[in-house]
């Protein structure tokens, strides 16, 4: 379970997230919503340890996150995809499969390939000559050889083609609902992410302005006033 308590974390003078408190399980899957400069992708990272400046506390398991320490943090279970510079662009897909699970078993690179085919078939192409879609599916499966209990994902689908997004997203939840792997996305494409998030979360501010199931988040006839 990850526990956020009060969490607030500043760059300089400025606030990117402002108290934040809120617990979820593991298994969860949770959309993080809201306009540029809202806190999501801040949030997000502090989930990790990813931002050095912050107060309040956040525990995974029974754990603290440190901040700064996203080395250490990661090795707790969590997986973490950035937006950019998430592959070895120098190196060919298989390589860069074989680095993130160095400490795993070998069967995990074969439950990568059955998720995207498609890197089986790009196995002996450098990262760097795919495309954005492809290399996104690249660094999912990087984060999955670390046998991750959760996934932590920074718009997974910024700058794809509607049909990749839809690709993408779908097998995003299939590891959930496959390999019972939690799921939160920091999301701009908050239709296409509704469909496969169950908690949806609406920051504003640096705040939380909601926070509920995706149905109800959807559902609201002013959508989008809320971002």
């Amino acid at each position: 379970m990850f526990e956020v308590q009060n969490l607030t974390a500043c760059y300089g003078p400025l606030i990117a997230v402002n108290d934040v408190s809120l617990s979820f399980e593991t298994g969860v899957r949770m959309g993080i919503f809201g306009h540029n400069g809202s806190g999501k992708s801040t949030f997000l990272k502090c989930l990790v340890g990813g931002v050095k400046d912050v107060s309040g506390a956040v525990v995974f398991g029974g754990s603290p996150i440190v901040a700064d320490q996203v080395h250490r943090n990661v090795m707790l279970g969590i997986g973490f995809v950035p937006q950019v510079q998430n592959v070895f662009p120098n190196l060919t897909v298989e390589q860069n499969l074989h680095i993130a699970g160095s400490k795993s078993n070998s069967s995990f690179l074969e439950e990568a390939y059955a998720l995207f085919p498609l890197l089986r078939e790009r196995q002996d192409q450098l990262a760097g000559d795919m495309s954005g879609g492809e290399q996104q599916m690249l660094a999912v499966s990087l984060a999955l050889m670390t046998r991750p209990q959760i996934l932590l994902l920074d718009e997974p689908t910024a700058g794809l083609a509607p049909a990749i997004v839809k690709n993408v997203l779908n097998s995003l939840s299939r590891i959930n609902s496959e390999l019972g792997t939690g799921l939160i996305l920091v999301e701009q494409n908050v239709l296409a992410a509704l469909d496969v998030v169950e908690r949806a979360i609406v920051l504003k501010g640096g705040r939380i302005v909601f926070d509920g199931a995706s149905e109800e988040l959807r559902a609201k006839e002013d959508l989008w006033a809320w971002f």
